[in-house]
């Protein structure tokens, strides 16, 4: 993923309007809201909310993000739900009700450009924008369509998040980038093939969990951000979250190291880098031996 330096969320249309999150209301400078924690709680929750988690990314990414926000997010989740057709329910045809409401009437969907910024990997800014990358228009139909009571499903094709109605057996999908233009099995086995050059793999047809759904979108964060390091700063939180949510490669804690030292920040840095050294130790004695000389040279900065 590519993108252009962010902009605001502000920068060119008020705040909206509701409050039903948790914690207060509205905050001064003395009480800004603690989002990474809310972050952590939420991502280990027995069922996490996965709008929730893509709005507190957003909440850490901008700092003019306040609370007032993020329930102006979730009012216009629910919103978009209550437009759903009632007659969806009883044909099932609700990836065509989904298309016409979200890709035609309300105008949900990507273009290549929209890998070059990183608001499209902020939900708040995707409902703003409507326009996105396919993961994150893939969550906006997916809670869209999850709170009008549809059997909706994340489906991470290599390369390119689609949504699934119904049983997963069935390859009922949609793609929610192209407006929702209806996918076959056969199209979904193309789209792996020209984004891995491999065929289709049944195990790539289960469905996401939030928690990976999350994982991903960071990911695309960070790729954002490794092809900028001016932007660093957002390479850092984007690992820092990644890192609390239950389940993540051990490898992010070395990554998060690198970039402490890449910052100035050398003595944090070589302590994560030993740190990892020592879990490294069971698994591959000879690249542990290699981090900790990175951390002698990190240290050896300080001098």
């Amino acid at each position: 993923m590519t993108e252009e330096a962010p902009r605001g969320p502000h920068d060119d249309h008020g705040n909206h309007g509701g409050h039903h999150g948790r914690g207060d209301p509205e905050h001064g400078a003395g009480d800004a809201p603690d989002w990474r924690r809310e972050f952590a709680e939420e991502a280990r929750a027995g069922r996490p909310d996965l709008a929730r988690l893509c709005l507190l990314i957003g909440a850490v990414a901008d700092p003019a993000v306040t609370r007032h926000d993020l329930d102006g997010a979730e009012i216009e989740l629910d919103r978009l739900a209550g437009l759903v057709p009632y007659a969806a329910r009883s044909t099932g045809d609700w990836a065509g009700a989904l298309a016409a409401l979200l890709g035609r009437r309300e105008g949900f969907e990507g273009v290549p450009a929209d890998y070059q910024r990183l608001e499209s990997s902020l939900l708040h800014e995707v409902l703003r924008r409507r326009r996105g990358l396919p993961i994150l228009l893939s969550v906006v139909w997916m809670e869209v369509a999850r709170r009008a009571g549809a059997p909706v499903y994340g489906l991470g094709l290599p390369g390119h998040f689609v949504v699934g109605f119904g049983d997963p057996a069935d390859l009922n999908l949609a793609d929610p980038f192209s407006g929702g233009r209806a996918m076959t099995g056969a199209d979904a086995e193309l789209l792996v093939a020209s984004a891995t050059g491999e065929a289709l793999d049944r195990s790539m047809l289960r469905p996401a969990e939030p928690g990976a759904i999350v994982l991903r979108v960071l990911n695309n964060i960070r790729a954002w951000a490794a092809l900028r390091p001016e932007r660093s700063d957002v390479a850092l939180w984007a690992v820092e979250l990644a890192l609390l949510l239950p389940s993540h490669p051990a490898k992010l804690r070395y990554e998060r190291a690198e970039l402490l030292v890449g910052r100035g920040d050398f003595l944090t840095g070589a302590a994560e880098m030993e740190a990892y050294a020592r879990v490294m130790d069971a698994v591959d004695p000879e690249s542990a031996t290699v981090i900790r000389r990175r951390a002698l040279a990190a240290r050896a900065r300080l001098n």
